[in-house]
């Protein structure tokens, strides 16, 4: 039971709140709301814990045979009624609504009436017992139907989904490049902020059209030319910078996943291309078969151990150590120029060399010294040594690192002597060489001797900025 003796106007808010409640499911499809009104929509995330603790409080003491106070139940019906219409607010800018969207609109907005009619029957004078009872039971159970469709829609739909493997599906041996490989990158760190029931900056990424259309800021992609398409500049941007996606806090995309979208865009973005219609010498049939490898996991799962007092010993203001996966024996580490430079800062990482799988030296003045101790690991995957001082002494000691794939030695002074260097380096698919004594007669033999290599030498000059940009991004190979 409620306190009894209500307000007129208090009554008169909660019939007008509920009325225009109704008013706006009822003629939602011809509903555009003005710019400041969609804005109250905003306030939706903020103000909808109210009513759940609230209703929850209210009905616990009414099931428990306590005095539910009548300005408990007032606040708690009209907070349920201001967040439902804020709800349809903010529902209301996401066209197409996604069926997880549909099912928390009308189920917050059920949550509402339904207090609505127990705050009726409470000032009523009305002792029905047994209905209130069942206002009080099924208002619970709704509000946890309604909470727990916000957070599918705000986390994904398998957010309060029991834990269960996390292993995807086997990509076909002959798979579509679209459904098989960018569909699964895209669905893996971008579909769970961009589906019709999340559908943020206005962006669908489930199809192809979708992301052609675009959202907000422009098409995501542009057919045919990936420099122009938004989902690519924003994968290039700096962490550090707003715009970049995915949004921080979350697991970036590997290099070889940028780069399979760059190239499946460039080539026209097509949905039936599969990998049997690729030359041999096609970059992205490397990048895919790169992919399909399930051997990188397994390399790394023969790593030896490393202690975290270990690399918290090693790192210092200057160089950052991390482990690229979560309990992952595999190592990232970045090093950074101090204002006075000693080589111990590198070559004192000699005990964890055979865990180290990246490793960023770019603008460190490097020598003999370093080079020496990055030939040391052996299970390296990505080293950038660009604007660094050395030459093709230094780099003729990268000759043993078989398990090399993305090597970044643009602004240094190697020259022809290291094509014999980089022709060995059998897993290497990346390479970037502008501005090095390169000669096109030498880029032409590497590129003759190694079809596959994707390789960035300077000649669109726009290329060179792009690059410098992506340098500054962190990224995980996985």
């Amino acid at each position: 039971m409620a306190q009894k003796n209500s307000s007129p106007w208090v009554d008169y808010v909660i019939f007008g709140l509920t009325v225009f409640l109704i008013f706006c499911l009822i003629f939602e499809s011809f509903i555009d709301l003005p710019g400041l009104v969609a804005w109250l929509g905003r306030w939706h995330p903020l103000i909808l814990h109210f009513p759940i603790v609230l209703l929850l409080m209210s009905a616990a003491l009414g099931l428990f045979n306590r005095m539910v106070p009548k300005l408990l139940l007032t606040v708690a019906t009209i907070s349920a009624l201001v967040t439902a219409i804020t709800g349809f607010f903010l529902g209301n800018e996401a066209v197409p609504k996604g069926s997880l969207l549909l099912w928390h609109q009308w189920m917050g907005a059920g949550v509402a009436i339904l207090a609505v009619l127990w705050y009726w029957v409470s000032t009523n004078h009305l002792q029905q017992t047994y209905l209130v009872k069942g206002i009080q039971v099924v208002l619970i159970i709704l509000v946890g139907f309604t909470g727990h469709y916000g957070g599918m829609i705000t986390h994904g739909e398998d957010f309060l989904a029991l834990p269960k493997s996390k292993k995807l599906e086997k990509i076909p041996e002959d798979p579509l490049i679209y459904e098989h490989i960018v569909y699964r990158i895209l669905d893996n760190n971008c579909i769970g902020c961009h589906n019709p029931n999340k559908k943020k900056g206005e962006l669908l990424m489930t199809d192809i059209s979708e992301l052609v259309q675009g959202g907000e800021s422009g098409p995501a992609l542009v057919l045919g030319d990936p420099g122009k398409s938004e989902l690519i500049r924003r994968l290039h941007l700096p962490v550090e910078d707003e715009e970049h996606m995915p949004p921080d806090g979350k697991k970036p995309l590997s290099e070889n996943e940028i780069q399979i979208l760059e190239r499946w865009i460039a080539m026209g973005a097509s949905d039936t291309l599969k990998l049997s219609h690729l030359d041999s010498n096609e970059p992205l049939a490397g990048m895919v078969k790169k992919m399909m490898d399930s051997g990188t996991k397994n390399s790394w799962s023969k790593l030896p151990k490393v202690a975290d007092s270990t690399l918290q010993n090693l790192a210092s203001d200057y160089v950052t150590i991390k482990r690229v996966a979560s309990n992952s024996q595999a190592l990232g580490i970045s090093v950074y120029l101090p204002p006075e430079y000693d080589p111990k800062n590198i070559t004192d990482l000699k005990r964890i060399a055979n865990n180290i799988v990246e490793l960023d030296l770019s603008g460190i003045p490097i020598g003999e010294k370093e080079m020496e101790f990055v030939a040391m690991c052996k299970n390296l995957e990505w080293l950038e040594v660009d604007r660094t001082p050395i030459k093709d002494a230094e780099f003729a000691k990268l000759s043993g690192l078989v398990h090399l794939r993305v090597l970044k030695a643009y602004e240094t002074g190697i020259g022809d002597e290291s094509v014999a260097v980089l022709k060995d380096l059998k897993n290497l698919n990346s390479l970037y060489v502008w501005e090095t004594q390169l000669s096109d007669s030498g880029l032409s033999q590497l590129m003759e001797a190694v079809p596959n290599l994707y390789i960035d030498h300077g000649i669109d000059p726009e290329l060179k900025t792009d690059f410098i940009e992506k340098d500054t991004i962190v990224d995980s190979i996985q």
